[in-house]
Parts: structure tokens; C-alpha cells; sequence
């Protein structure tokens, strides 16, 4: 399994022209899932999700009801719970590998849902923490 960071699911639905690329790649991970031994997110993703997808300033934001449908399609996949167990490992990973805490919750939560590597491009693309290895699939 691999777990998916907020920045695949807002590619997914944007609407950017220079984007283009990056919502095709986006959109391929999601639909391809179950080919590939499938995805987990975590309550922090869809969290984050929402916030960035519904801003106002942003061109092409969505509407509550558009992002909150999606979060509801989005429930396919395993989501990890934000934990008092999940903070706490995540505070020891924050300053482990000195990344900021809401960082080491994604690894965190990768970790918890049995997830080897993190599709992001916010974390170092291929740096290992501990067991979980960034993948920048962009």
C-alpha cells in the first residue's frame, strides 16, 4: 500500500492549465488503485484537503458541497484517524528527522496504515524516515 499526501488530491481536481500534467498523474494513482495494492489516506489529508480545495482566493476553488462529495469518494481508501498515539509518534519524528510536525504526522500515519512509501511532493523524494520512503510521483 501507498499512502497519499494532500497534494495528489488537490492536483486530482485542478482545473490549472499548468497543471495539466500533474492532475493527469493524479487522477492515474487514484483510479489505478486497486491495480497496484491500493491507497490509504489519513483524517489530517482530507482535513488539509478541504482547507486548500475550498479557499476563496484560489482559482477554480470548490464549493462545500463539491469538496465535501469528494471527501465522501475519497472514504474508498483506508483512512487513518488522527490519534493521541499517532500525535505523540509524530512529535518523536518531528524531531528525529527535524521535519516540521505535520510532516512527521503523514509519516506517521503512512506508518500506522502499513504503508512502505508516501506519494507526496512536499517531503524529500526518496528520503527514508525510518521505514517510509518519500515518492514524488511528479
Amino acid at each position: 500500500m501507498r499512502f497519499v499526501d494532500t497534494n495528489v488530491l488537490l492536483y486530482a481536481v485542478s482545473t490549472n492549465p499548468r497543471e495539466r500534467a500533474k492532475a493527469s498523474t493524479a487522477l492515474s494513482i487514484l483510479n489505478d488503485s486497486d491495480d497496484d495494492g491500493g491507497l490509504a489516506l489519513s483524517v489530517q489529508v482530507l482535513q488539509e484537503f478541504y482547507v486548500q480545495s475550498t479557499r476563496r482566493a484560489k482559482d477554480g476553488a470548490l464549493t462545500h458541497e463539491q469538496a465535501a462529495s469528494l471527501i465522501e469518494a475519497f472514504l474508498r481508501f483506508p483512512v487513518q484517524e488522527t490519534t493521541l498515539e499517532l500525535m505523540q509518534s509524530a512529535l518523536d519524528s518531528s524531531w528525529r528527522f527535524r521535519i516540521s510536525y505535520w510532516d512527521a504526522a503523514i509519516i506517521e500515519a503512512a506508518r500506522r496504515s502499513g504503508c512502505g512509501v508516501v506519494l507526496s511532493e512536499d517531503l524529500s523524494d526518496g528520503q527514508d524516515y525510518g521505514g517510509v520512503r518519500v515518492l514524488n510521483p511528479f
